[in-house]
């Protein structure tokens, strides 16, 4: 039966869209649902890359149990969490600062440059930005002991303690970030009616106002967005700490996903690594589903 779109376009079948979403689901299913069902496999056997004739005998529940009694994996998590908590809150306040500040009326010209400025550090890789800040924070030349000699203070070893290691990736995440955070937010107050905007305006001087009664419900959507983005990115944050301090020095900034990489390609227990990752998945579902209860919660309030 020939329908009106073959009608009007003999070459047309119904085999067409699929030939054209054909080459992103088998992407999506090479590099993402297939080695996420590998993992989940994986992680119910005994997968020891030093033993390949061994045959990865099946353990159950036998590597998630090993993850319980893991003071180390409870460690890099709680770091994770620390570095979390210190890196998100700097990004969102410098994310809304900056587009409020571009929101301003008669900062057209100005918007439209920081639009491009601000993609730079989001098409930076993770493994180029962990070099410069191996560059900036190096003891010897690095630019922030310059900058810090402006002040009379004396150089730090950055990289070699654990407290500025610690906050040495945090200051390059949040360079990295908070762009992203800045155009969301921007796009967001965007959304507001030029008209509901100008009256309140007129009504009110007051900045503090403005925000909380009118901008803020805008901005309440890309917060969700962000958190939940964000929160899963962090506890697979590996290239960049890798690259700056390979989670030293100790253990100062060995990230969750530093630690399971060395269990991994170091320990050779591909079992359990793939536990630990199972886990970490599962952890950043139940956060996103929380940020998605708790905020979409204040909106509809």
């Amino acid at each position: 039966m020939t329908t009106a779109r073959q009608k009007l376009d003999p070459g047309y079948s119904p085999w067409t869209p699929l030939r054209f979403l054909a080459p992103a689901v088998l992407a999506l299913l090479a590099i993402g649902i297939y080695p996420t069902l590998f993992a989940i496999v994986t992680s119910f056997r005994e997968y020891q890359l030093t033993r390949p004739r061994s045959g990865f005998p099946f353990v159950g529940l036998e590597n998630y149990k090993t993850i319980l009694f893991d003071s180390t994996f409870r460690d890099s998590l709680f770091l994770t969490f620390k570095f979390f908590l210190f890196s998100m809150p700097c990004q969102l306040a410098l994310g809304v600062a900056i587009a409020l500040l571009l929101h301003q009326p008669g900062a057209g010209f100005l918007r439209s440059v920081a639009r491009v400025a601000l993609v730079v550090p989001l098409a930076t890789t993770y493994a180029v930005v962990g070099l410069i800040g191996r560059l900036m924070f190096n003891r010897d030349f690095g630019v922030a002991n310059e900058f810090l000699s402006w002040f009379g203070i004396a150089g730090i070893d950055w990289l070699g303690s654990p407290i500025g290691a610690f906050a040495a990736i945090v200051i390059m995440d949040v360079w990295q970030w908070t762009p992203f955070c800045a155009l969301i937010f921007l796009a967001g107050l965007s959304m507001i009616p030029v008209e509901i905007e100008e009256a309140a305006r007129l009504e009110t001087s007051s900045k503090w106002q403005l925000l909380k009664r009118v901008q803020a419900p805008y901005l309440l959507p890309g917060l969700t967005a962000l958190l939940i983005l964000r929160s899963a990115d962090v506890l697979k944050l590996f290239d960049m700490v890798f690259v700056m301090t390979r989670g030293g020095p100790g253990a100062a900034t060995d990230l969750i996903s530093v630690y399971v990489q060395r269990v991994g390609f170091k320990v050779f227990d591909m079992g359990l690594a793939s536990a630990q990752a199972v886990v970490l998945m599962i952890l950043a579902v139940i956060l996103s589903r929380l940020y998605i209860r708790l905020i979409y919660r204040e909106i509809d309030g």
